[in-house]
């Protein structure tokens, strides 16, 4: 025998509103002096309301379905007004408010989606005193950071255009934004996770989270510091080994993101560097106490000079690549690959494999990343040994030769 028609979908509804009414219930919002809306059994029996009228609205009773949504509505509502004479807090009745929304939309079959929002809630009302502390630890700086973002990602970017415009294959604004928006994002996550987990930590987790951004970058950096400070060179350079090792999973992502067939080819290219460098990273980080200095972390959280520098290069490397594909074909784009290597590793992989891919094949666009890679590999080995402390070189070059050897090796191996 089958369950009636809507029963599911009801029961759903019920079981939300209850999921929020215990957590209500074990907080102490539902007795006492300063009780609030209701509990466990107020909860269910609003969520079982929300989707009995959610089930009526599928069978086309809207005005019996509008009436019953009112009423609960309407209820939590009073309760608001008579609990704000001695409290204005809302949040046990903005839950009841979210648990009558999951519940009609349980009701009329979307099951996953009510479960979802029901979930989230529910993290949200356990989780107060964590987030009240995260919001404590946030500065004048990340929060004008993150206003910032907001406007360029909200504001800004709806109103580019698609493109192209202009000669060469054209500049297309909306999709150069979206690389600012996903650079400066990194940034951000990068000072954030700083900030939040690198205390104590020390160099090494510094440069893996700086290798988000430019492994260059951290390399050259911390070279310089081991000159100043060489009783930090060990660190340093497991620090600089650590963004390295960043550098092959970012490459993976993006091309994975932009296109498959190229990450599915560069895949071996980039596994054996990274084991090795993640082997190297595990076997220092038992070894070591951890008790270094931290780096202070960037004054501006959101970098978006660099990331507006990274979507102009990105833009002339499309041109370069165009016309080195146009002129030289699969030879002149594996040069242009090592050489780009030398300046940006995320230009080259975004360009690769959004044009020279599509132009010349996968496996081409896979093979000059790759050199590219190899290219950017060997110029922070020089990097490393000309400006570091000679423990840092030491260090620092050695793992860079092996990875560069394991790149060279898989690429011999195509």
């Amino acid at each position: 025998m089958t369950a009636p028609a809507g029963l599911l979908e009801i029961l759903v509804a019920a079981l939300g509103g209850a999921a929020i009414g215990v957590e209500r219930q074990r907080s102490g919002h539902a007795s006492g002096a300063r009780a609030r809306f209701g509990g466990i059994r107020t909860f269910t029996l609003i969520g079982g309301v929300a989707g009995v009228s959610g089930w009526l609205s599928t069978l086309n009773l809207t005005g019996l379905a509008v009436v019953l949504t009112a009423g609960a509505v309407a209820l939590v509502v009073s309760g608001y007004v008579a609990a704000s004479r001695t409290d204005v807090d809302a949040t046990t009745e903005v839950a009841a408010l979210i648990a009558i929304g999951a519940g009609v939309t349980a009701g009329t079959g979307h099951l996953a989606l009510a479960s979802g929002i029901v979930a989230v809630t529910v993290l949200l009302l356990v989780e107060k005193s964590r987030l009240h502390a995260l919001v404590e630890r946030v500065d004048d700086e990340e929060m004008r950071a993150a206003a910032r973002f907001g406007v360029m990602a909200v504001v800004i970017l709806p109103l580019l255009p698609e493109g192209p415009l202009g000669p060469f294959g054209g500049i297309r604004p909306r999709a150069l934004w979206q690389l600012v928006l996903f650079f400066s994002g990194l940034s951000f996550a990068g000072y954030l996770a700083r900030r939040i987990f690198g205390a104590g930590r020390g160099y090494p987790l510094a440069g893996l989270l700086g290798g988000l951004i430019s492994s260059t970058n951290v390399t050259f950096t911390f070279a310089r510091l081991s000159r100043r400070e060489p009783t930090l060179a060990a660190p340093l350079a497991m620090g600089a080994i650590a963004a390295c090792t960043m550098l092959f999973p970012r490459v993976m992502i993006a091309a994975s993101v932009l296109n498959p067939s190229v990450a599915r080819l560069l895949l071996p290219d980039l596994a054996a560097p990274f084991l090795v460098g993640a082997v190297a990273l595990a076997v220092w980080w038992r070894r070591s106490d951890g008790a270094v200095r931290q780096p202070e972390p960037p004054a501006n959280p959101l970098q978006v000079g660099p990331a507006l520098q990274m979507a102009a290069m990105f833009q002339v490397v499309l041109f370069i690549i165009g016309g080195v594909g146009r002129t030289f074909g699969d030879s002149g784009l594996r040069v242009a690959g090592a050489v780009l290597g030398l300046t940006d590793v995320d230009a080259l992989t975004i360009s690769m494999t959004t044009t020279a891919a599509s132009a010349n094949g996968p496996a081409v666009a896979a093979e000059a990343i790759a050199i590219g890679i190899l290219a950017n590999c060997l110029m922070k080995l020089v990097l490393a040994v000309a400006l570091g402390a000679p423990r840092f070189a030491r260090t620092a070059a050695t793992m860079l030769a092996v990875m560069a050897a394991a790149i060279l090796a898989s690429i011999a191996l195509r």
